[in-house]
C-alpha cells in the first residue's frame, strides 16, 4: 500500500490559512497539482498514493472530476481575492490518463473557472504509454494541455518485467510522435535506472531509444527501493539483487554523456531539458530559452505556492504545508460535507525554510545563494570547492553549483551545507 502521510498538526477543517501566509502572494508564481489516485495495476518499485479497481471501496472514478472541482472551488475560497492567475498544472498520479481525456479536461476547466490560466500557462499531463492514443492526445490538447510526460522507465522488456511495467518496449517512443502532430509543443520521458539485472547496455539502449524518439525533456532517476513494495520484498527474498550505489553512479555518468551530446543540458539534478536549437526535439527552444524545462517542477524547487488537489496531495502556501487524506472515499466525503479533505498541516519555521531552500535549490544548475549558509555551512562550501564538488566560477560570483562529480554526491553536500 502507499507510503504514510507525514506528522503534523491538524489543519482546520475550512482550510483556512494564517494571514501571513497569503501575504504578499502577488510577488509570488501559483501552480496547480492535480492528483489522480488511480492505476490499471500497482508497480512492484512503487509506493505512491494510487490504487487499483479492487482497492476503491466506497468511490468510483466516473466521479472524481466532479470532486476534484469542489476542492478547486474550496482552494478559491481560502485564497480569497488573491489574484493571480495559475502559471502552472500538472496532473499526476497514479495514472491520470486511465480517466477520459474529457475528464481531464473538466478538471482543467474548473481551475480555469476559479483562477484564470496565465496566456503562457504550462499544462502538464502524465501519461502511461498504454493508456493512450492518437484521438486522445488530440482531445488533451483541445483541452489545453500543452506539455506531457510519458512513463518510459527502459527500452529493454526484461527491465520492464522486473518494474512490473505493462507498456511494450517502443511504444513510448511511438507516443512521443503522436504526441507532436497532436500538437504538443513539450513532451518528456521517463528513465528508471539501476534496475535489478539491467546492464550497461540495457541503459545505453535506453538512452539511444528515448533520445531517438526526439523528445526535448528527459528526466532519468535512480532507482530507490522502498519499504513495503513487491520490490523491497523480491529483493529481501533474494529473487532479484539489491541495488548498487557504485552502478547508479556509473549510469548518471552515462545519462550525462549522452544526453549532453543530443543537445540537451542538465537544469535539476535529475532532468535534462533541450538548449534553445538543441538538437533533441521538435520543439527545442521554439518559445525562448528554457521553454523545455518543466516550469511546474522549477515551481517546487525554488518553493513558490502551489495547491495539490486530489487524494494524498500536498501544498504549499506561503511557508504553511498541508496534505490530503490518502483514500478516494474520505476525501471525496469531506468534501461533499463541505469540509476540507486536509489531514494534517505545518507551519515552517525560518529556518525550516532556510533548510529547504538549501535542499532543493542546491539541485539546480542556477545553485543555491551562499548567502543562506551558516558559518559552517559556509566552511564545508570551501572545502566542497576544494574537493572538485561546487563549481569555483559560480562560487566566486556567491553562488553554490553542483559540478559532475558534486551531483553524483548531492546529498552528501546538502548535509555539509545546512550546518
Amino acid at each position: 500500500m502507499p507510503s504514510v502521510l507525514p506528522d503534523g498538526e491538524p489543519a482546520p477543517a475550512a482550510g483556512t490559512l494564517p494571514p501571513e501566509a497569503l501575504a504578499g502572494a502577488a510577488d509570488r508564481s501559483l501552480g496547480f497539482y492535480a492528483h489522480v489516485p488511480y492505476c490499471a495495476t500497482r508497480c512492484g518499485y512503487c509506493d505512491f498514493n494510487t490504487y487499483t479497481a479492487a482497492e476503491l471501496r466506497g468511490t468510483s472514478r466516473d466521479d472524481y472530476a466532479a470532486t476534484f472541482a469542489e476542492e478547486v472551488r474550496l482552494a478559491r475560497k481560502v485564497l480569497g481575492d488573491d489574484p493571480r492567475e495559475v502559471e502552472t498544472v500538472f496532473f499526476g498520479g497514479g495514472t491520470p490518463t486511465l480517466l477520459p481525456a474529457a475528464d481531464l479536461g473538466r478538471m482543467l476547466a474548473a481551475i480555469r473557472s476559479e483562477f484564470g490560466l496565465a496566456a503562457d500557462a504550462e499544462v502538464t499531463t502524465e501519461a502511461n504509454p498504454e493508456s493512450v492514443g492518437p484521438a486522445y492526445l488530440a482531445e488533451l490538447r483541445e483541452a489545453g494541455f500543452n506539455r506531457i510526460s510519458f512513463g518510459m522507465q527502459s527500452a529493454r522488456d526484461h527491465v520492464l518485467r522486473v518494474l512490473d511495467r505493462t507498456h511494450t518496449p517502443g511504444r513510448p517512443e511511438a507516443c512521443v510522435a503522436e504526441a507532436r502532430a497532436a500538437g504538443f509543443a513539450h513532451v518528456n520521458l521517463d528513465l528508471i535506472y539501476g534496475t535489478p539485472g539491467e546492464t550497461d547496455d540495457d541503459w545505453r539502449a535506453s538512452l539511444a531509444a528515448a533520445l531517438g524518439a526526439g523528445p526535448d525533456h528527459v528526466s532519468a532517476y535512480a532507482l530507490i527501493v522502498e519499504e513495503g513494495t513487491q520490490l523491497a520484498r523480491r529483493i529481501r527474498r533474494g529473487e532479484v539483487p539489491p541495488t548498487d550505489d557504485d552502478v547508479h553512479a556509473d549510469r548518471y555518468l552515462m545519462a550525462e554523456e549522452a544526453l549532453s551530446a543530443a543537445g540537451m543540458e542538465w537544469y535539476e539534478v535529475s532532468n535534462w531539458a533541450a538548449t534553445d536549437g538543441g538538437a533533441a526535439g521538435a520543439g527545442a527552444g521554439a518559445d525562448g530559452a528554457g521553454a523545455a524545462r518543466c516550469r511546474h517542477n522549477e515551481l517546487y524547487w525554488t518553493g513558490a505556492d502551489w495547491w495539490g488537489a486530489g487524494p494524498g496531495a500536498h501544498s504549499h502556501v506561503g511557508g504553511v504545508r498541508w496534505w490530503n487524506v490518502k483514500h478516494p472515499a474520505p476525501y471525496a466525503e469531506a468534501l461533499a460535507a463541505g469540509r476540507s479533505p486536509a489531514a494534517g498541516r505545518e507551519v515552517l519555521t525560518a529556518e525550516d525554510r532556510r533548510v529547504e531552500r538549501i535542499l532543493l535549490e542546491l539541485r539546480l544548475s542556477a545553485g543555491v545563494p551562499l548567502s543562506l549558509l551558516r558559518p559552517a555551512g559556509a566552511e564545508a562550501a570551501e572545502r566542497a570547492v576544494r574537493d572538485g564538488l561546487l563549481e569555483r566560477g559560480p562560487y566566486a560570483a556567491g553562488r553554490g553549483v553542483l559540478t559532475l562529480r558534486g551531483r553524483l554526491l548531492a546529498d552528501a553536500v546538502v548535509r555539509d551545507l545546512v550546518d
